[in-house]
């Protein structure tokens, strides 16, 4: 016999729906910036290793976004490895946040947000379950 689907839980689609919303947010920056970031300055890039934009915004789109995808997919599945892939995720945003902040500063309202963001997704996580 089958075992029944847990019921869906109001902290796991919270925190999917967070996770997809950070998601599309580095989607579309990312994509913003591999098609060239019009109206950024590309002085911010001055003492960096990249001469465009491209590069550091194909790390957002793939890695950062595909992580926050692959989070919220496994939330939204209460799947038994949703709690340590939303950890992961975080780790990667705040290691995204930290190399942005040392290589142009700060620079948005938007990086102290995604920061705040990242740490409320952090304590929702804390309540999954654990993996067993």
């Amino acid at each position: 016999m089958k075992k029944p689907k847990k019921p869906a839980s109001a902290l796991r689609y919270t925190l999917g729906i967070l996770l997809a919303f950070g998601a599309l947010n580095a989607f579309g920056g990312g994509y913003y910036g591999m098609s060239g970031a019009d109206g950024v300055p590309l002085e911010w890039l001055d003492g960096s290793p990249f001469k465009s934009f491209f590069i550091p915004s194909l790390i957002l789109f793939v890695i950062v976004g595909g992580s926050f995808l692959t989070a919220s997919t496994l939330c939204f599945m209460g799947h038994h490895l949703a709690r340590k892939t939303v950890f992961a995720a975080m780790a990667v945003v705040f290691m995204w946040l930290t190399v942005q902040m040392i290589i142009i500063g700060y620079v948005s309202w938007m990086q102290p947000a995604t920061a705040g963001w990242g740490i409320l997704c952090l304590m929702l996580a804390w309540f999954l379950p654990k993996q067993k």
